[in-house]
Parts: C-alpha cells; structure tokens; sequence
C-alpha cells in the first residue's frame, strides 16, 4: 500500500487576511482533514509537525522511504500586488515524468472546486526545496492567496471539500478506487479453514501482503465492492469483506 509523506505548511508568519490564522495554521487544519480519507484509501502517511521546517521536514522524508511527497500551501502576493492576485499553482520537478503526471492529476481536480478553475495551473520549478530535494515524485500545491480574501475564505470555509479532492488525486496517481470515509470499526477474520489474505489492491490477483489466521483483530476504515480497507498490527491493505465479523 502506497505511503506519503505529509508536509502542511511551516510558515507561522505569514498570516490570512481573514484572521483566521497563519499559513501554518490552516494548512494543518487541511491536513487534519485529510487523515479520514487518507485512512479510508489506504493510503499510509507520516506528517511533519508545526516546529519543523520545510528543511527538516526534508531531512526527515529522505531518511525513510515514502512513495510521494505532498506539501501543503497557500500562496502570497509581493507588496505591491498585494490582496489583488488570485489562483492555485500545483509546483513539480522538471525532471519527475511522475511528478508532473501527479501535479496534472491535482490540478485538474481542484479546478472542479476553485471557483476560478482558469485560474488553476501546474508549473515545473528547480526553486523550491520541497519540489527539488525529495528523492521520491513531490508536489507542492499553493492553495490560493492568503492576502486575498476570497481565497482565504475559499481555504478557510471549504476545508473538507479540499481534504477529499487532495486524496480523491492521490487514489488516481496510485491507480487505487476512491472510498469514501466510515466509522470505523473493530472486526475478526472469520474463515473455516487457512488464512484470510490481505492484499495490495482490491483485486484477488493483487500481491498478498500479509495473511491473518482466523480470529486475527482488525480494524476497518472503509469499505467498497465487497472489499475492507483495513489495518492488522503494522499491515494495511484490503481483505474480502465476506470474512470479516464486526467485534462484539
């Protein structure tokens, strides 16, 4: 199963012209958004945290190994643009043929949402460290401007619309279905005989990731065509919902 690396927003200083918060603060509040349907998909992630910078978020992403890396942003105007400047940029390596094909996968989803969908574009950068030095496919998206109100309320008053839109590109550039988020529950493998398979895709040919004895405890974030998103012990993958009980 696919794992990223979550990268909100460090920049406590530069603030929204709503005062609401600062860039730091918002995008985290994105990013919180995103943990349910990051969970239902599958889809595992470690995040930076508020006292980091893009710089040691950096450092950290490149002593592990994740399959993509996705910073979180809102965009400023110079001062004499100030306020006037509007549009969402989704930033990716020159280099990175996944990069980019992930940046066009964000790009045309969000335009679904932005209110300006002309205004929402992909551009290649050897600039920005969050683009440049993972050693992994990277976005950054700059989500709006934060010094022009209508973009501030649009992030502000639609967080959860984004967070959805975010994962929704993240299962198409994995090549995995959208699940949309459920309570999740606790539940025992429930077969007659062997082992029930967890699987990398929901797909009975897909590669076995681990295999759960009968009774086995799990946890279930999602369901879809008759398959579980679910964690056992370290393992997340897919299980035939048909052998799952909820637990009592």
């Amino acid at each position: 199963m696919p794992i990223i690396y979550l990268s909100p927003s460090t920049q406590e200083g530069n603030m929204y012209v709503t005062g609401s918060g600062s860039e730091e603060y918002n995008m985290n509040r994105l990013a919180d958004a995103m943990v349910p349907y990051l969970l239902s998909n599958g889809i595992q992630y470690t995040r930076n945290t508020p006292d980091m910078t893009a710089g040691s978020s950096i450092r950290q992403a490149n002593q592990g190994w994740y399959d993509f890396y996705l910073a979180l942003h809102s965009n400023g105007a110079p001062p004499d643009r100030y306020g006037q400047v509007r549009g969402v940029v989704a930033f990716y390596y020159p280099t990175s043929s996944n990069g980019q094909r992930a940046a066009e996968i964000f790009a045309d989803n969000l335009k679904d949402i932005y209110p300006l969908p002309n205004l929402v574009t992909t551009r290649a950068t050897t600039t920005l460290g969050e683009v440049r030095d993972p050693k992994f496919p990277s976005v950054l998206l700059e989500l709006g401007y934060h010094d022009n109100v209508y973009d501030a309320q649009w992030v502000e008053n639609h967080m959860n619309e984004i967070a959805q839109n975010l994962v929704l590109s993240l299962t198409e550039y994995f090549g995995l279905p959208f699940i949309w988020p459920i309570t999740p529950y606790d539940a025992m493998v429930s077969v007659s005989s062997g082992t029930l398979n967890l699987r990398s895709r929901p797909d009975r040919s897909a590669t076995v990731i681990a295999d759960m004895p009968n009774g086995a405890a799990v946890r279930v974030f999602g369901e879809w065509n008759g398959w579980a998103v679910v964690h056992y012990g370290d393992y997340v993958g897919y299980a035939a919902l048909q052998y799952l009980r909820r637990a009592q």
